[in-house]
């Protein structure tokens, strides 16, 4: 994660700038270091980063700096037909990040996404095609593979292909099943993967004619799960813990020792260089935070990044998209604030006390407990 090198003014600065005299600000952005320039494109609104981007002297340096989440907020931006630019700079694990976030529909992929994330690779360019073939799962791929056509395997030589059937080398041929143009995209894939990487492309056939589609559900969500556990995101049933019921004498149980802030870094997959944690901060959890040791504050971060991610998870918020951020943050903040007053009421105690005594999902629960609207909203997608 990229230290803060901006105030969030900067980039409409620059965007002001920009329209006034276009070499000026792209002067001024060239002057900035790599931290400041990933800075300046993730402290801007996401309607607005694109015209950031274009003012940067190297946009291929910064976009493989951009976190996960922020590329993908980004390329949604943009629309994903327009967003091959900028995915064309895209390291493997960013694309893949990508998918994993946007294009699942809670236990499987989404088909029309996947498929919408692909044809930006597309317009990206082979080698972008190639980073992306390379990163997805084999079981994803011929996931998407099957949904959009069918593969025959030419039997005999005096067989004769239905009508409409495509093929690329005379063996393995494709019907379409939505209509012959949509395998315009796929074939583009399938050349580029022909002549690059023939036995990956031979194996993609075979799995589309010959794996089961719930077999290669179950291992592609395997991958996913581990992959979104490695971005801080846990397992569905690990996030609902957030919200178990806590009997009445349970609620006001505290360490009696300060141990909830032994809180170790970990990888975060969007911008988040700082909370508000500032004496008159709208939240009681961000004004205990205010008080804390700097060495306490950086491990309070990671907790409460932790937390919001397990409210997103807990809630099925929608990864892959901007909004579901924030709202899991100020999610995290109010509930858990409710229980942090609790707490201190209960004991007499300051806030920052009751906050290095309690670990974030404790307080979580208790605000929650206390207050069953704050209970998730859950709906299937």
């Amino acid at each position: 994660m990229a230290a803060r090198s901006l105030e969030l003014s900067d980039a409409d600065r620059l965007l002001a700038l920009a329209r006034r005299d276009r070499t000026a600000a792209r002067e001024a952005a060239a002057k900035l270091d790599l931290a400041a320039q990933v800075a300046l494109v993730c402290e801007s609104p996401v309607s607005k980063r694109a015209e950031v981007l274009e003012l940067l002297p190297a946009a291929e340096a910064v976009v493989p700096a951009l976190p996960e989440a922020e590329l993908c907020f980004t390329a949604k931006a943009l629309g994903l037909a327009d967003a091959g630019p900028l995915l064309e700079h895209a390291t493997a694990d960013q694309i893949k990040a990508c998918i994993d976030l946007d294009a699942w529909q809670t236990h499987a992929p989404d088909p029309e996404k996947v498929a919408a994330w692909l044809d930006a690779c597309i317009e990206a360019g082979g080698d972008t095609v190639m980073r992306a073939i390379e990163a997805l799962d084999a079981e994803l791929l011929v996931l998407w593979l099957k949904d959009r056509a069918e593969v025959i395997l030419k039997p005999s030589d005096d067989w004769q292909p239905p009508p409409g059937a495509l093929t690329l080398e005379g063996q393995f041929y494709l019907v379409a099943k939505r209509g012959s143009e949509d395998l315009e995209g796929i074939l583009h894939i399938l050349q580029t993967l022909f002549e690059r990487d023939y036995w990956h492309y031979f194996r993609l056939m075979q799995g589309a004619i010959w794996e089961l589609e719930g077999e290669c559900q179950e291992s592609a969500l395997r991958w996913r799960t581990n992959r979104l556990q490695d971005l801080g995101f846990p397992v569905w049933e690990e996030a609902m813990a957030i919200y178990g019921v806590l009997r009445e004498e349970e609620r006001t149980r505290l360490a009696a020792e300060p141990s909830a802030l032994h809180v170790a870094p970990f990888h975060l997959p969007v911008w988040l260089p700082e909370l508000p944690a500032a004496a008159d901060a709208r939240h009681a959890l961000f004004r205990a935070a205010a008080e804390l040791l700097p060495d306490e504050r950086r491990s309070f971060l990671y907790a409460f990044v932790a937390l919001a991610n397990k409210v997103a998870v807990a809630d099925r918020m929608a990864l892959g998209d901007a909004e579901s951020t924030p709202a899991a943050i100020e999610k995290a903040a109010a509930v858990a604030s409710a229980g942090l007053m609790h707490l201190a009421q209960h004991h007499a105690l300051p806030l920052v006390e009751v906050l290095r005594r309690a670990p974030l999902d404790r307080l979580f629960r208790v605000g929650s407990c206390l207050d069953l609207a704050a209970q998730p909203r859950v709906v299937s997608r």
